[in-house]
């Protein structure tokens, strides 16, 4: 599909291709597509959804988007992943400025124009900003307050605010579709944490990917604890796989969560050993070893503390669940994709 450049139409803004891979979204697809077309931005723009085999409504759904408004276009992506829902969407989009979307955020009215001004301003291959989750249960709420938290998600920019800079990887990513197509878009291997694969070939090849805070988009969390395991999980495993494929490009904070599993685990079951010294008859010298769980306990509490409880009580109550949730699916999920051990666990998380 042709290409259109800065310039090319009396607008002087460039125009956007915004792209989203769908799947099974129906709750919150429609929402996302409101987001992009309520955009206050003046110059051309076309919304590309990339539809992997669904079987909730999301079909159905976004048919009737495409219908509505000839500006949203659909394509089918067999492979129904996230990397090649995007690379399907990007080639068949034509836009200078690149906008990934997911189907579980709410792009604010000012998002683009602030993007666009960010990137011609900068200079940057890609500029992104902060997932400001938001939930509307009190399991929800729980799980936003977990990702605003700093001991929840590690306290980084992307989820807590910063300055505006250079940055290792932004949450999305507004790019200039020149540097997309250089470093050859996303790695369709990599199911999950290919922003951060992706950011990383920008930066060795001299580009720059540029965070500020004034792009900031709201995230809708998963609606129950099971799902949430399973995105924990499968963000684990890939992280982990990532940290053994770029050992050079780790950070301290990636092995928090498993070396945490890790020493729970061990405690629990030295102080468990303990137990049955007791009911022996020798010293029970082992039972120290659930100093390990009940230091992690209190740092859930603390940290329930810390974040208050302006949401009520249940999801305060739901925080001290979805925090250990949220740490142990990492962790776990971690360990196993460091190790290599995903062949038959990767296909079923992928997404």
């Amino acid at each position: 599909m042709a290409q259109q450049k800065p310039g090319d139409d009396a607008n002087p803004l460039p125009g956007v291709s915004y792209v989203m891979p769908v799947l099974n979204d129906v709750t919150h697809v429609r929402a996302a597509v409101d987001s992009l077309l309520g955009q206050r931005y003046d110059g051309p723009f076309e919304v590309t959804i990339a539809l992997g085999p669904s079987i909730d409504g999301t079909t159905e759904l976004v048919a009737e988007l495409s219908a509505t408004d000839e500006r949203v276009h659909v394509i089918d992506n067999e492979v129904g992943s996230t990397p090649a829902g995007l690379n399907i969407a990007i080639r068949a989009s034509r836009y200078p400025i690149v906008v990934r979307v997911d189907a579980h955020s709410v792009l604010p009215p000012d998002y683009t124009a602030l993007a666009v001004e960010t990137i011609l301003r900068t200079g940057a291959d890609n500029v992104g900003g902060v997932m400001a989750a938001e939930g509307t249960t009190a399991f929800e709420k729980a799980v936003a307050r977990a990702y605003g938290s700093r001991v929840g998600l590690g306290g980084t920019p992307i989820h807590v605010g910063g300055a505006e800079g250079p940055a290792e990887t932004v949450y999305l990513g507004v790019f200039r579709r020149e540097s997309l197509l250089r470093v050859g878009l996303f790695d369709e291997e990599i199911k999950r944490g290919q922003d951060w694969e992706l950011n990383r070939r920008l930066r060795r090849n001299g580009g720059t990917v540029w965070f500020t805070p004034a792009l900031t988009v709201v995230y809708r969390p998963r609606a129950s604890l099971p799902r949430l395991a399973r995105q924990f999980l499968s963000t684990g495993l890939w992280r982990g796989e990532l940290a053994n494929r770029f050992p050079a490009s780790n950070s301290v904070r990636y092995f928090a969560p498993p070396a945490m599993v890790l020493v729970v685990v061990l405690g629990t079951l030295l102080g468990l050993a303990g137990v049955v010294q007791a009911a022996s008859g020798v010293a029970p010298w082992l039972l120290i070893g659930f100093a390990a769980p009940a230091f992690y306990a209190l740092i859930v509490i603390v940290a329930m503390l810390a974040v208050g409880v302006r949401d009520g009580l249940r999801s305060s109550l739901w925080f001290l669940i979805v925090l250990p949730c949220i740490h142990f699916s990492w962790g776990i999920g971690f360990v196993l994709g460091f190790f290599k051990l995903t062949k038959n666990i990767t296909a079923h998380t992928g997404r």
